[in-house]
């Protein structure tokens, strides 16, 4: 089991398993883990605790969108980076606010950053808002697609 939750920082979203808390800064393209070596920087590939953390170069190095694997569910975290996709892979999870993103990845969960509002209109669907989220597994996923805004 792992909760996701957003900061008051719209390009930050917060993933906290059972042992560490990590911190995705899309502008910056760091992931901050409290580990002893500093913040991660860039694409590559990590374990921290639970997760597996899977950094991948867009717009020529400058930016990262990240696949992280908890316990058999992914999540894909872009924001509003909409390079990259392909790569990314399928995510049961997806932290963006690019529709683009959304409809090529087709998650089962939607965890809106940024402008939500033009988001759900353009996908024609509507959003919950949640402190944060308790996924459990991937089977506990919804069967259709949702979104989240977590405050």
């Amino acid at each position: 089991m792992f909760e996701i939750e957003g900061t008051k920082n719209p390009d930050e979203i917060v993933v906290k398993t059972a042992t560490k808390t990590i911190t995705f800064n899309m502008a910056d393209s760091t992931v901050d883990a409290g580990l002893s070596v500093g913040q991660l920087v860039g694409p590559g590939e990590f374990e921290v605790g639970e997760a597996t953390i899977r950094g991948i170069g867009v717009q020529n190095n400058q930016a990262t969108i990240y696949d992280v694997e908890i316990g058999g569910t992914h999540i894909g975290i872009t924001a509003g980076i909409e390079e990259g996709l392909d790569d990314l892979g399928i995510s049961d999870i997806l932290c963006t606010n690019s529709v683009r993103a959304v409809r090529e990845i087709s998650p089962k969960l939607v965890i809106a950053m940024g402008n939500v509002d033009g988001m759900v209109t353009e996908l024609k669907l509507t959003a919950r808002t949640e402190k944060k989220l308790k996924v459990k597994n991937a089977d506990a996923l919804p069967a259709t697609m949702e979104v989240v805004v977590l405050n």
